[in-house]
């Protein structure tokens, strides 16, 4: 029986599902393991004009991460209009 929370497709590896806690399951973006739950998570790199980042980093890693990770990286790497 597995422990997994998740309701749809997931890239998590399955043994990983059963032993992970259900909060760190809803924390990842749906587009990686969805449990249905609604995250809130966004990714905050400025969009352009078609919704088009420039950003280096994966855009499920961009909305798995907190606001403030994402602020720290140089706007070279990551822009989310600071610095």
């Amino acid at each position: 029986m597995s422990n997994s929370h998740a309701v749809g497709d997931s890239k998590v590896p399955e043994t990983i599902q059963d032993k992970a806690p259900k909060g760190l399951e809803e924390s990842l973006p749906n587009a990686v393991h969805d449990t249905g739950a609604d995250t809130g998570r966004k990714s905050h790199a400025v969009k352009d004009a078609a919704g088009n980042t420039d950003s280096k980093v994966p855009e499920a890693l961009q909305k798995a991460v907190p606001e403030k990770l994402e602020k720290v990286l140089p706007d070279s790497i990551h822009n989310t209009g600071g610095k």
